[in-house]
This record gives structure tokens, C-alpha cells and sequence, in this order.
């Protein structure tokens, strides 16, 4: 048994979150552990859709999405034990509740990094999952554009700065 033998990994399969699988697995793989990569269907994000709207149009839209993001980690990780799991409620909550009852002993999950007025403004799935977490967090920054620590594999050196 290693310090970390449960890894939860929520995942809303958006661009970027291939890091934080490559992160997770790593963890995974050095402890022996096995990863729960978990899915939120954000209920919250659709209370300003009109009555008349389909709820169950939606739900299947959302079930696919849910199916795609956690085939897309299974698919990422070769050998370490994936178990996947799909809840609804609000993100943050749900990713805490799972947490605590699944007894989890690590949380590896993406952060898009905003910072400023986007943060206070949107709040951070990831900021309150650190706040309410009973088991350690990993974040790993995930943008759609390059961060600026992002140095190709295998640099080990700040390139040096040219003239002017």
C-alpha cells in the first residue's frame, strides 16, 4: 500500500485536462494506486433554460458528454486501474462529497489558472474543492493557450536572452 491508493480525478473533458490525466496517472503509477475519474454534470449551469426546453434532450447531450470526457481518460492511461463514475449536483460539492465518502486519499483535477477580476467574479471550481477537501489537492493549470511554464520536454535550462 502506498501513501496515495486512491487517486480522484474529475475531469470535465475540456482541452488541456490531457495534463492532468498525465499528472494523475503519474501519481498513480509511482504509489501503486488506481485512479476514480469522476464526471459532474453541472445541473446549476441550465436553471436559466426556458421551461419549454427539453430537459431530456439535454440530459442525453450531457450523458454523452459525461461518456465521452471519462472514455477520453480511460483511453489516456495504460497501466493503472480506471474506475469512472458520472454524479450531477454543482461541481465543487460533488467532487468534495465523493472525497469524503470514497475515501479517497488524493485529488489530481485542472485549474484554468484566472486570475483577478475572472477569479472573483466566476470563483474557481478548483479554489473551493482546496478550501473543502479532506485529502491533499493537486492542481495542475490547464489553458487553452501556452502557459509560460510550459518548457518543451526535456529543457533544463532558461534559454538565454538575445540582443536588445
Amino acid at each position: 500500500m502506498g501513501v496515495y491508493d486512491r487517486i480522484l480525478l474529475p475531469t470535465d473533458g475540456s482541452e488541456g485536462t490531457g495534463r492532468v490525466v498525465d499528472h494523475a496517472e503519474e501519481l498513480a503509477r509511482v504509489h501503486g494506486a488506481e485512479i476514480h475519474a469522476l464526471y459532474v454534470i453541472d445541473v446549476t449551469s441550465f436553471t436559466g433554460l426556458p421551461i419549454e426546453t427539453s430537459w431530456e434532450g439535454i440530459r442525453t447531450v450531457l450523458e454523452e458528454e459525461s461518456e465521452s470526457a471519462l472514455e477520453a481518460v480511460e483511453r489516456q492511461v495504460d497501466d493503472v486501474p480506471v474506475e469512472t463514475t458520472t454524479v450531477e449536483g454543482t461541481p465543487s460539492r460533488e467532487i468534495v462529497r465523493f472525497a469524503t465518502e470514497q475515501a479517497v486519499d488524493a485529488v489530481v483535477m485542472g485549474t484554468h489558472g484566472r486570475g483577478g477580476i475572472d477569479r472573483l467574479l466566476l470563483g474557481s471550481v478548483a479554489e473551493r474543492v482546496v478550501r473543502g477537501a479532506p485529502v491533499p489537492v493537486v492542481t495542475v493549470t490547464v489553458s487553452e493557450t501556452t502557459a509560460v511554464d510550459d518548457e518543451p520536454e526535456g529543457a533544463t535550462e532558461p534559454a538565454t536572452p538575445g540582443p536588445g
